[in-house]
């Protein structure tokens, strides 16, 4: 089983032998962490002057890591996928919003992605919880500061803007991924999710799957006490390793404080495969989505699943990979009979560079997972040629 994830005829079969190729030049191009720094910064400044580098970007990495502008440009991929049992989860990216119209609206769009997706047959929608509510509301609700009258207000508006896209979520028989953020937002987010947990998940299958970051020290301990405290209601979660890294700890550094991710890799993967555990123990109360890149921690799913009796097709366990990476994991899995899906950002260029900023930043920063991809990528075309 540990050589599941070689097959690269089966894991590129949807690319065609030029998008191989352009995607070796952009993984070498990932691999460098000064470059990636410095044409991050250009690209941003490039922007911001007004300079038209769109086009740019939608040839290269755009086209890499997103599905496209509008629903109409991501059909052909999705249908794809889907001809591959690979279910795409539509990432509609909205980031910087700052007034409360902003956040209606923006809370109107997830609502017509979950009925989209309920139209495609796509089991999962997902949403980012400072797209529809005030970053700096959701950090002074972390910390528990004092709210003025019009953040009581507004605060309330996010409440009832989660309510309206779970309630609608459920009504379309369609599961919502909230993703996970900053830690000095996090802890409104885990609460708020809770409560909408209590009041969804009360069916055989978890409607509502939070995001758990597995290179925070204290996650293990947050997923035990959800455990034990669980009571007639569905836990779902969505396990990554986390997508802030650097932010998180150049933060603690200015801020003062200790740093809450873990202080390497190995600490974060040994997080990731104890928390697969503690929730497989669990299984019986726990619907699981494994977000990760990770050979080591899929083939750890494999085998749990095998020694547990569960047939690769439970619809309490789900794997999930990013559009653009991972592939040799996706595609071979999903060969194998498991639920398998995909994260398909699209929209307009400019609300995705923060993405495709992080996208980059994370494979630089993540030592061998993308030397990995680069290899493979390389070990097909070579394949190809012969």
């Amino acid at each position: 089983m540990n050589d599941l994830f070689q097959n690269t005829e089966v894991a590129y079969e949807l690319k065609k032998t030029s998008q191989i190729r352009k995607s070796i030049f952009l993984f070498r191009l990932i691999t460098k962490r000064f470059l990636v720094k410095t044409l991050s910064n250009t690209t941003l400044f490039f922007l911001k002057i007004g300079l038209p580098i769109k086009w740019l970007l939608k040839a290269t990495i755009y086209e890499q890591f997103c599905g496209g502008i509008s629903i109409n440009e991501c059909s052909a991929t999705i249908k794809k996928m889907m001809d591959k049992n690979v279910y795409t989860i539509l990432d509609y990216s909205i980031e910087s919003l700052k007034n409360e119209k902003d956040f209606d609206n923006a809370c109107e769009k997830k609502l017509t992605i979950i009925k989209l997706s309920k139209e495609n047959k796509l089991p999962f929608s997902v949403f980012k919880p400072t797209s529809i509510g005030s970053y700096e509301l959701f950090k002074k609700q972390s910390s528990k500061d004092i709210l003025d009258d019009e953040e009581k207000l507004n605060w309330l508006n996010i409440e009832k803007r989660f309510d309206k896209i779970f309630q609608y979520a459920k009504n379309q028989k369609v599961k919502v991924l909230v993703d996970a953020e900053e830690f000095e937002v996090q802890n409104s987010i885990d609460e708020l999710v809770l409560k909408m947990m209590k009041k969804y998940n009360d069916g055989d299958e978890a409607i509502i799957y939070n995001t758990v970051q597995l290179y925070r020290k204290d996650r293990i301990e947050y997923l035990k006490k959800l455990i034990k405290l669980r009571n007639g209601y569905r836990l779902g979660f969505k396990l990554v390793r986390g997508a802030y890294m650097e932010k998180e700890r150049q933060m603690s550094i200015e801020m003062g404080y200790e740093s809450p991710i873990c202080k390497t890799k190995d600490e974060t993967d040994k997080n990731f495969n104890e928390a697969l555990k503690l929730l497989f123990n669990n299984i019986s109360g726990i619907d699981i989505f494994v977000a990760s890149h990770n050979e080591e921690s899929n083939y750890l799913v494999i085998d749990i699943m095998k020694k547990s009796s569960i047939k690769n097709n439970s619809r309490s366990i789900w794997f999930c990979q990013l559009f653009g990476m991972g592939d040799h994991i996706t595609y071979n899995l999903s060969k194998k009979g498991y639920n398998v899906a995909k994260i398909l950002p699209f929209g307009p260029v400019k609300n995705l560079i923060p993405y495709l900023i992080r996208r980059a930043q994370e494979n630089s920063s993540v030592d061998g997972q993308t030397n990995r991809e680069l290899n493979l990528l390389k070990k097909e075309l070579l394949r190809r040629s012969n």
